[in-house]
């Protein structure tokens, strides 16, 4: 049963906001969908008027961007526990928490990185993902792994990444591997040892008899190494 709120009283404004939010997010919890969120079901829960969700919120799409926003610090969180050490192995870390991460949020990863975002310019959720991503192949760039500018190694992971989540968000019907771990940490090898070697390769690509030589070397190379 809702119970009516008593009215904000002035100064408020910040607490009734989060109410608003804590009741979209219940909402989104247990219905799994952001359907569920209208602001007349959002208004009812928190216990206010329709009124007073749009005096914060002026739609619903901006209401469902604000409630999934929510959950967008543990992925810093993510990234900055697994950072550190072997920066290669780091970003293949953070690649695989990336993933977890959006498998385990799929909602909110769908509604802000799979759609067109209600505001104009670039949504804060994407900015962040690739500010996060910059940062781990900018220590790969430092130590050489990777050759080539941050931010355009970090737009070809990340692309892969997200295709990857994405695909597995949008298309659960699809006869995927039963191992959903070994799946992800098999795309984040074929990017990360793809951009490796993408960033040494000249810019005239050679044939194909000529790279399978060169690939072949440099396999060999690694196996002696290890």
């Amino acid at each position: 049963m809702t119970t009516r709120r008593v009215r904000a009283r002035r100064g408020e404004g910040a607490l009734l906001r989060e109410e608003i939010l804590r009741a979209a997010e219940d909402l989104l919890a247990e219905a799994g969908t952001e359907d569920a969120l209208t602001l007349r079901a959002v208004a009812e829960r928190a216990g206010v008027s329709t009124p007073s969700v749009y005096l914060h919120f002026a739609d619903k799409e901006v209401l469902v961007e604000a409630v999934c926003m929510r959950v967008w610090d543990e992925l810093g969180r993510l990234f900055s526990e697994n950072l550190g050490g072997d920066p290669f192995l780091a970003l293949g870390r953070c690649g695989r928490a990336y993933a977890r991460f959006a498998l385990d949020h799929p909602v909110q990863y769908r509604v802000l990185m799979m759609r067109p975002s209600a505001a104009p310019g670039v949504p804060p959720a994407a900015a962040e993902c690739f500010r996060h991503m910059v940062n781990a192949v900018a220590a790969c760039v430092e130590t050489r792994v990777l050759e080539g500018d941050p931010e355009e190694l970090a737009l070809g992971l990340w692309s892969a990444v997200h295709g990857c989540v994405s695909l597995l968000i949008a298309q659960p019907s699809f006869p995927w591997p039963r191992d959903r771990e070994a799946l992800i940490d098999h795309i984040m090898r074929i990017a990360g040892f793809g951009a490796a070697v993408y960033s040494r390769l000249p810019r005239t690509l050679p044939s194909s008899a000529d790279l399978v030589t060169a690939l072949d070397d440099f396999g060999a190379r690694l196996r002696d190494a290890s």
